[in-house]
């Protein structure tokens, strides 16, 4: 496929922020970008590519996001790089559809190909509508895929809306024919949340997270991050004082600190395939504070993309350790496995027979030794349990 046609090239971007003395141990002097419009850089060769989409038409309350990706890339080409054996591309910017339909169309077209070709797509939004558009990307490639949403509420709207950046999930769930598995949102705040929303995901055995139990223990987003297949950040998550380029920025939320670890974990999960950052806008950003937050995360997303283990526990079984947990009048046990390499912990969930081929990917869930301690309390796990609703 030529996506070429869909994208500009950013050479530009690249020579305005590369002139120091550093600059070949900078990102901008490592990242393949096309020296000429209408072509595109290496992507088969490439471990991840960048693709900027200047889109905000659909955006709720924060117009002037579609300027986002080069003040973003600005900060992220001067960071130093990570390692001598990156492999990035730099796809430029999309170009803008005449409809946004037609800028999800394209976006979609170029995600697909670059999923296909086992590239990891970075996308800088733009508003968060454009999650819908990387979701349907996954379509084309027929893959049951989970999404993990870090935003402060769930953009479910009103189910007859048109689609915007506060109603995208609902399109997603609505959508036929329906590629989506589970659906995971980090970091929801109560305040910005309908209580009967919240019932609804729970009664479609959706994850859902408030904000302050996810700051308790931040390192149980790494087993929620790592079963994700696409991962979508929205930007107003983080409270206003770390990150004010938000039309919707809020006086609560995550510290940076916290979204760069949560997008090392991003980066470390081997089943996470793409990923968005959404809804900067510089208009509201104070000395591109936002921008720079933004461009310092996908820098951990990278640094975690290339600390990859490669292991899962349906490939290679003798480098895991199998334990065996009865829950009492339970029919089922709940099986663990524990890598040796990295000490990470998967469930087995049980499938039926005739959907065991389609769920492949989904009935070993990754999870914590918090999980494993409550399994042996006699206790079912949480994640385990709405898993089991879905595969029985």
């Amino acid at each position: 496929m030529d996506i070429g046609i869909y994208l500009e090239h950013a050479g530009t971007v690249k020579e305005e922020t590369t002139r120091d003395f550093f600059q070949d141990k900078k990102l901008g002097g490592r990242i393949m970008t096309s020296p000429l419009e209408g072509q595109v850089p290496d992507y088969e060769n490439a471990d991840l590519a960048l693709i900027g989409v200047p889109e905000d038409r659909n955006a709720v309350n924060n117009e002037g996001c579609a300027r986002a990706p080069e003040r973003i890339r600005n900060h992220l080409y001067n960071l130093f790089t990570i390692g001598n054996n990156i492999k990035i591309a730099d796809m430029g910017n999309l170009r803008r559809g005449h409809t946004p339909e037609d800028t999800y169309f394209a976006l979609s077209a170029v995600v697909s190909e670059l999923i296909r070709n086992n590239t990891v797509p970075i996308i800088i939004g733009g508003s968060q509508d454009l999650t819908f558009a990387n979701y349907m990307a996954y379509e084309s490639l027929g893959q049951i895929i989970n999404i993990v949403s870090i935003d402060s509420l769930f953009d479910l709207g009103m189910v007859e809306s048109e689609i915007n950046s506060r109603s995208f999930l609902s399109q997603i769930i609505l959508h036929q024919p329906n590629y989506l598995f589970n659906f995971t949102n980090i970091g929801y705040q109560s305040y910005f949340v309908d209580a009967e929303a919240v019932e609804l995901m729970k009664n479609l055995y959706f994850d859902v997270y408030r904000l302050g139990r996810v700051k308790e223990k931040l390192e149980e987003v790494e087993p929620i991050v790592r079963n994700a297949d696409m991962l979508s950040f929205d930007i107003s998550s983080v409270r206003h004082s770390d990150a004010p380029g938000n039309g919707n920025a809020s006086p609560n939320g995550f510290y940076g600190e916290e979204v760069c670890q949560i997008m090392r974990y991003a980066g470390l999960s081997d089943k996470l395939t793409s990923i968005g950052f959404y809804e900067t806008n510089p208009q509201f950003d104070h000395n591109d504070q936002t921008s720079h937050l933004v461009a310092q995360m996908i820098w951990y997303f990278i640094d975690g993309f290339y600390n990859r283990k490669h292991e899962y526990p349906g490939r290679n079984r003798d480098e895991f350790i199998k334990y065996t947990v009865s829950i009492k009048n339970h029919k089922d046990q709940i099986v663990f496995f524990k890598s040796k390499r990295s000490d990470r912990w998967w469930m087995d969930v049980p499938v039926k027979t005739n959907l065991r081929t389609i769920y492949e990917r989904h009935h070993l869930i990754p999870c914590s030794y918090s999980d494993y301690e409550v399994a042996c309390k006699d206790d079912i796990p949480d994640r385990w349990w709405q898993a089991y609703q879905k595969l029985m």
